[in-house]
């Protein structure tokens, strides 16, 4: 019988100083979104995972399973992901009972010896749930929050509560702007001191302008988003007809999908545009950049937006960017480089006549020199140098025993929904120690480290390199 590799119930990382500063990680993502799916969230994951593997920690990611895509998957760099069978219930999110997930995930987080739960979006059920039986658990929890609610709207209420519940005994909390952590700690009723504001980035290589590729007898206004009310895809058509009729060079080229496409097609049949107005549809991550560099302006219309990753883009390609005042958005980009209006059609179309003449004498800055400002605004090196330190903050930070959460989550969460949690925490302990009994932690074998200080892809890429350079020198 081969000898099997033991692991604990909360393993220590690989550590250097009992602070946490110069530890390596053992981190897992959680969150409902993640390739295949596309969005803002996906993007973000995969592109802090990659970085924090770089600098030398382990990252395994965890999501539900898409379509036939389940079991395990290996990404580039050894990142490992987790497509779990769990049902999805609305907009790629799971359904939550609190329990079905904890035994897969409790395999997951001892298998990996996971020292840190990363989980992310206040949508995905799946990082609520992660974040309760990680603390059950024993581990130190970290949240990113990727949106922005309201407060009077009966689901903003429930949502709000149900983070309410979630982040009162989370170690630290990351927002994507300072409008975000503004609208997160009302939300959350939480401490300022333990949100901290790390902004979404972009890699600069995969956005470069070509000037050569747009039309030079035209004008062309690029939309890439969802098309969804929260995008603001009713203002867009309004904004469409009342634009082209006072500019007859003036094309609109929109990708994306959404129950809101249905808005547009309805825009460019009444006002017979199919000529001026082409909708791409859903597109790839790969193709995002050769539909950006054939515009001249880049518009976004959200309603509501905590961090648009889409203007930086827009911007990273050398386009004029025209957007609404919402939320995070005017913390983005510099003055000059963004026109911002009102969420109304009058204020956007006052803002993209204005861009169009600037556009028209040629008074715009050159594509060049736009890239060249936007690609050392935000990089996912410095966002992974800042979360690393939110990871050795909380590594030195303990974790509430059970009867120090018990008194949190009644005291923090009101009398009525405090009680409910309590006891959902408690019957949540009792089910970890009926899996404990059933399949101790000290019987479960470690998974093989595709990332981190013992990674294998780490150990093959050193191993090739020593191998190429030994030929070299023979």
């Amino acid at each position: 019988m081969s000898q099997r590799r033991k692991v604990a119930t909360s393993p220590k990382p690989d550590s250097s100083d009992s602070s946490g500063v110069g530890r390596k990680h053992s981190i897992c993502m959680v969150s409902d979104f993640f390739y295949p799916n596309m969005g803002g969230v996906e993007s973000h994951i995969y592109q802090l995972s990659q970085c924090l593997i770089e600098k030398g920690h382990k990252v395994v990611v965890v999501t539900h399973a898409y379509g036939r895509r389940k079991g395990v998957r290996y990404l580039t760099h050894g990142l490992k992901v987790y497509y779990l069978p769990l049902q999805v219930m609305y907009n790629q999110s799971t359904a939550t009972t609190c329990f079905h997930s904890l035994p897969l995930l409790r395999c997951v987080f001892v298998r990996e010896r996971i020292t840190v739960v990363h989980a992310h979006s206040s949508f995905s059920a799946m990082a609520h749930d992660a974040l309760f039986h990680a603390k059950t658990m024993g581990l130190n929890t970290v949240f990113t929050d990727h949106s922005l609610f309201g407060f009077a709207d009966l689901s903003s209420v429930l949502t709000n509560k149900l983070l309410t519940v979630s982040l009162c005994d989370t170690n630290h909390i990351v927002c994507v702007s300072y409008t975000s952590k503004e609208n997160t700690v009302l939300r959350g009723t939480l401490q300022p001191e333990i949100v901290s504001v790390i902004p979404n980035a972009v890699d600069p290589t995969d956005f470069t302008p070509d000037p050569s590729q747009r039309q030079k007898d035209r004008i062309t206004i690029v939309v890439v988003s969802r098309l969804v009310y929260r995008k603001g895809i009713d203002l867009l058509g309004g904004i469409i007809p009342d634009l082209c009729l006072k500019h007859p060079d003036l094309h609109f080229l929109i990708g994306g999908e959404g129950p809101k496409r249905i808005v547009l097609e309805e825009v460019r049949e009444k006002y017979q545009l199919h000529d001026r107005v082409r909708l791409l549809g859903a597109l790839e991550h790969k193709d995002v950049r050769g539909v950006l560099v054939q515009g001249h302006i880049f518009l976004n219309t959200s309603l509501t937006e905590a961090f648009c990753m889409a203007i930086v883009e827009g911007a990273s390609c050398g386009l004029q960017v025209v957007s609404t005042r919402v939320g995070g958005i005017p913390e983005v980009l510099p003055e000059d480089l963004i026109t911002l209006c009102e969420p109304t059609v009058r204020s956007l179309c006052a803002g993209l006549e204005a861009v169009i003449a600037k556009e028209r004498s040629g008074s715009v800055p050159a594509p060049a020199s736009i890239h060249a400002r936007v690609k050392n605004l935000y990089t996912w090196r410095n966002v992974a140098e800042r979360t690393e330190k939110v990871y050795d903050r909380v590594a030195a930070e303990e974790v509430l025993p059970l009867d120090r959460r018990l008194r949190r989550l009644r005291s923090h969460c009101g009398p009525v929904a405090g009680s409910i949690f309590a006891f959902v925490a408690v019957l949540d302990f009792l089910f970890l120690l009926l899996l404990q009994w059933l399949a101790p932690c000290e019987l479960m074998d470690a998974a093989v480290d595709a990332s981190g200080p013992r990674g294998l892809w780490r150990q093959d890429a050193c191993f090739k390199k020593a191998a190429k350079k030994t030929d070299e020198q023979t």
